[in-house]
């Protein structure tokens, strides 16, 4: 693993890291916006005449000061979130009336942007950065507006697992959310789901969907193994040496298998000789 290693100097240099062997660290969460710099922009230098480079730099002082050597996306410790069309503590408007910043905050392009979901939900925090840089909040003391901007329940933002929640929920999302390419509305979702597939640019955003749920069907299929179970004993049957149906059994058994059409393995287990046959 690669990570942006902040120098003395305010410098920043590539590091590269075992599994066993990566530190704690920090990513940064923004908008793509002009002059952006890039992985090679990086190596050979010439990222600091780029707009974008001051955002790579708040990221790495931010980071020293939390005690955070390191820069980067997956897995981190915190996420440092920048808004730059929020300002604190007032905004000015267009027609030069004034809002509060927790106004501008709640109407911020990052909420509605695909890929930011994941870097709202997956690190345990999230820290809020307006235009100048200053600290907003977190996502603890911001909760109830990004959740009603966002429409996320606010367990999922506590660190419940993805998995405690609907598919439906979790499809609910990206509703409000807009990408670059169409078929990212599907592609952000595969870490939430935690499923693979390749990504097809070009598909459509359909039949990225579709196949979306092709494989969240695959990821899912007979893992609640619960939903289908049927408790049976042969302690309560009346004249046992001569049981052989097992109609009532066998009635709620189809009961909790059919219905939607989909394909379901079913393992009926059991002592020898009880009539499982």
């Amino acid at each position: 693993m690669r990570l942006l290693q902040c120098e003395n100097n305010g410098d920043f240099s590539l590091t590269k890291f075992a599994e066993d062997e990566i530190p704690k660290y920090a990513i940064l969460s923004h908008r793509w916006g002009a002059e952006e710099v890039t992985y090679h922009d990086l190596l050979d230098g010439t990222g600091k005449s780029k707009a974008g480079y001051g955002k790579i730099q708040f990221c790495g002082e931010q980071a020293r000061r939390d005690g955070l050597q390191y820069i980067w996306y997956r897995d981190a410790t915190k996420c440092y979130a920048y808004l730059p069309d929020v300002s604190r503590p007032r905004s000015v408007l267009a027609d030069n009336t004034n809002e509060s910043w927790e106004s501008s905050f709640r109407k911020s392009e990052w909420f509605r942007r695909g890929w930011t979901l994941q870097e709202l939900i997956a690190p345990a925090l999230v820290d809020f950065f307006c235009k100048d840089r200053e600290l907003l909040g977190n996502k603890v003391s911001l909760e109830r507006h990004i959740c009603e901007v966002t429409g996320i329940l606010a367990k999922a933002l506590r660190g419940s697992r993805p998995s405690d929640f609907t598919v439906a929920e979790r499809m609910s999302w990206t509703e409000c959310r807009e990408t670059t390419y169409k078929e990212d509305k599907a592609y952000l979702l595969l870490g939430i789901f935690d499923v693979y597939m390749p990504l097809i640019y070009g598909e459509g955003k359909d039949r990225a969907l579709a196949r979306l749920r092709e494989e969240i069907d695959k990821a899912s299929r007979g893992s609640n193994h619960e939903d289908f179970s049927v408790t049976f004993s042969l302690s309560d049957v009346f004249d046992i040496e001569h049981f052989v149906a097992r109609e009532d059994e066998l009635s709620r058994i189809h009961k909790t298998l059919r219905g939607d059409g989909s394909r379901r393995a079913v393992v009926l287990q059991g002592l020898r000789g009880i009539g499982k046959t």
